[in-house]
């Protein structure tokens, strides 16, 4: 499985979080059940955020892709104020597929970033 991390802006590039780590920190959590309408990056720009992202055939077919492949039996994990960490390729299988519910990890307590203020192409791969 390719290197992944969970981004948000910060005021010089992103904070990032190593989904690995995210992965590990989670593994014994509860999984609760989550409805698809509680996931609010359904309706936002989740995947192309940086100033290079642009949402091409290319990349869309991309995403396909990995929501074609995406492996339902592992729980998404959320944030505290249930904001999704890693999964999002599993959240749009179980929407196209008109599952009622996903599974799901939540922390209790936000965690900080891995990284601050950086850029993809800066991380280690």
């Amino acid at each position: 499985m390719r290197k992944q991390y969970y981004f948000q802006p910060s005021r010089h590039g992103y904070n990032a979080w190593d989904v690995d780590k995210l992965v590990e920190k989670s593994k014994d959590f509860p999984v609760i059940m989550v409805h698809p309408e509680e996931i609010k990056e359904l309706d936002e720009n989740y995947w192309y955020q940086g100033p290079d992202a642009m949402p091409t055939c290319r990349s869309i077919v991309e995403h396909v892709r990995l929501i074609n492949d995406a492996n339902l039996t592992f729980p998404i994990i959320l944030s505290k104020n249930g904001r999704v960490l890693d999964g999002m390729h599993r959240v749009a299988k179980a929407v196209l597929l008109g599952h009622d519910g996903i599974r799901a990890v939540k922390f209790a307590e936000d965690m900080a970033p891995d990284y601050e203020d950086i850029f993809e192409e800066d991380l280690p791969y």
